[in-house]
């Protein structure tokens, strides 16, 4: 595999502590939107009614499930599965408000991630670190370009003079040529901020104080760090039933609130396919949501994992982490 843990002598230098980081005018960027959903969330007990609550649902269901899981996971970065290209970018559209990166972005990352599994290229293993895995990885943009961009760094000025565009790297990706070829994501990946800020303004229409509180905060928060869980959490604690060569497990809680994201030994063994919940009792809502497509028409080329494949990865004894 490459990137597996014998190339290490070709990897980045160990991070320096989070205290001692330079920081560059994107990780204060990046720190001060973090800063800012999680405050919200301190006067949510003072603002609650249940109409905020359940718009906060609502979106967790839309930005986590159909944007996070679906669109920019399964369907974008692996192309487990085709759908049509107005479902496609509607779906990836409703990822953008997950506060997780445009399309282009957040998949250059994820392909980074698994070419390079658990080691020092690895955008966020926890091999360097519990919170750099779940967090910190986000604030440390020049250490990231290293990772994902080793080739293409941009002007600084000409980006910095777009108010709208919020970004994690200081280069281009070159892992996402797909993506990057339709005017769509690249219309995303230039406007980010201005989406989220429409939709905060939308809520503020609706609902005011509460709506937004709820519906950006709260529900921000809370799919950010069950997306962040997969990062960490599935890589330390969990079962591991496949022969991988890296840290991944399958944990049921993250898979309980991560729409089946928590199957994530089951996903590093078979990355293609848009199945991760392999067991019946194994939820993975995503691929109930997948499946239903299917059903009717609109998702094609559907990937699941292949019997020899299977039989090649598995363990002889489940091994607990």
């Amino acid at each position: 595999m490459e990137g597996s843990k014998l190339e290490q002598k070709d990897m980045v230098k160990p991070l320096r502590s989070f205290r001692k980081k330079k920081w560059s005018k994107i990780d204060r960027d990046i720190a001060g939107s973090l800063f800012f959903v999680h405050i919200l969330c301190i006067f949510a007990p003072f603002h609650f009614n249940w109409s905020a609550f359940w718009v906060a649902f609502v979106l967790y269901v839309i930005t986590g499930l159909f944007g996070i899981s679906i669109s920019y996971h399964r369907n974008l970065a692996h192309r487990s599965f085709i759908l049509p290209k107005w479902l496609e970018y509607l779906f990836a559209y409703c990822g953008v408000h997950a506060l997780q990166g445009d399309p282009i972005d957040w998949v250059s990352t994820h392909r980074c991630h698994h070419r390079f599994v658990d080691t020092e290229k690895d955008p966020h293993s926890p091999i360097q670190g519990f919170w750099f895995s779940h967090i910190t990885w986000l604030v440390n943009s020049y250490v990231l370009t290293k990772k994902v961009c080793p080739k293409y760094f941009v002007d600084r000025q000409k980006l910095e003079r777009n108010m709208f565009m919020v970004y994690m790297k200081q280069g281009r990706p070159e892992n996402v040529g797909d993506l990057e070829k339709q005017a769509f994501y690249r219309f995303l990946h230039k406007t980010y901020f201005l989406h989220l800020l429409l939709l905060a303004v939308l809520l503020y229409a609706m609902g005011g104080v509460p709506f937004l509180i709820w519906g950006m905060g709260v529900r921000i928060v809370v799919v950010l760090h069950i997306t962040f869980m997969v990062n960490s959490v599935c890589h330390i604690w969990g079962k591991r039933l496949w022969k991988t060569n890296d840290l991944s497990t399958n944990n049921w809680l993250v898979g309980l609130l991560g729409f089946g994201e928590g199957w994530h030994n089951n996903h590093h063994a078979f990355e293609y396919s848009a199945r991760h919940g392999l067991e019946w009792w194994e939820i993975d809502f995503g691929w109930y949501v997948i499946m239903f497509l299917q059903a009717i028409g609109v998702a094609t080329h559907v990937k699941e994992p292949l019997q020899d494949h299977k039989k090649k990865l598995a363990m002889d004894e489940i091994k607990f982490i």
